[in-house]
Parts: C-alpha cells; sequence; structure tokens
C-alpha cells in the first residue's frame, strides 16, 4: 500500500508530541498535563488508524474494480483491519 503524505505528517505530529511527554516526565510535570498530552496522542493515533483503514478500503476496491474482479474480498479484509484498530 501507498501511504499519503497526510498519513506520514500526521505520525510526524505524534512523533513529536510524544518527545514532548518524555520531556514533561523528566521535568517532572504534573500528572494531570501528562494525562492531557498522552489522550491527545491517543486521539490523534485513532484518527491516523481510521484513516489508514479508510484509504486502504479505497485503494482496494479500485484495485479489484480494475481488475475486473469482485470487490467482496477486499472490503471483508478492509472491515476486519477496522475491527482489529478498536
Amino acid at each position: 500500500m501507498v501511504y499519503s503524505k497526510q498519513i506520514v505528517n500526521r505520525l510526524n505530529r505524534v512523533d513529536g508530541q510524544l518527545h514532548g511527554v518524555l520531556r514533561m516526565i523528566e521535568d517532572t510535570r504534573e500528572c494531570s498535563d501528562v494525562v492531557t498530552q498522552l489522550s491527545a496522542i491517543k486521539s490523534a493515533l485513532d484518527r491516523t488508524l481510521g484513516l489508514i483503514v479508510s484509504e486502504n478500503l479505497e485503494q482496494c476496491v479500485r484495485e479489484s474494480m480494475a481488475d475486473g474482479q469482485g470487490s467482496d474480498e477486499h472490503v471483508k479484509q478492509a472491515v476486519q483491519l477496522l475491527m482489529k484498530s478498536r
């Protein structure tokens, strides 16, 4: 699968947030601040995961249609990925 620049940008942002949390912990910042940032990271990862699954579904359906194959199997695989991500 080819990943979009948007996905790479989102993951780079999450990476930066995670490094920021590590610095907060090293600086003994308040627990509530750390938890707030970790929640933001979790939310960003969930949204990125959803984007990856949706792009995968779209790509699989397009490929199966171009090949003249039914897309049922590809859709099932994408749904399984979505369920696994939850």
